[in-house]
């Protein structure tokens, strides 16, 4: 399958995949959690667990989900594991809000023109 084309930009099926694990990595409320977290400076693995009611182990599955969708970035120091955002981690979400919003836009202009111009 060749690269599609919306909004005139082209998007590749590796966007899309992109876009699909961010968007499912992002359904969750406490990797929400985690990410306002880490967006607000680096933080220790430990010192991010600290702040939930799960477990250590629960809390590192969703910093894995996190990182797999490259939302967030892991630099080991011996035996700590700091994570921060991935510089463009959220860049996909971002372009398929900022497209769809567009979309939305465009197809309500033409509804207001629609009802305005008495259904002609």
């Amino acid at each position: 399958m060749g690269p599609l084309t919306t909004c005139n930009q082209t998007v590749t099926l590796l966007d899309l995949m992109a876009l699909d694990t961010s968007l499912a990595a992002l359904a969750d409320p406490t990797r929400r959690r985690l990410l306002r977290l880490v967006g607000t400076r680096p933080r220790k693995a430990g010192e991010l667990a600290e702040s939930f009611r799960v477990s250590r182990p629960a809390v590192s599955k969703h910093l894995r989900v996190l990182r797999e969708a490259g939302l967030v970035e892991v630099e080991p120091r011996g035996r700590v594991r700091i994570y921060r955002l991935a510089p463009d981690g959220i860049s996909e979400v971002r372009r398929w809000v900022e497209d769809t919003g567009r979309m939305w836009d465009s197809a309500l202009d033409a509804f207001r023109a629609h009802v305005e111009g008495g259904g002609r």
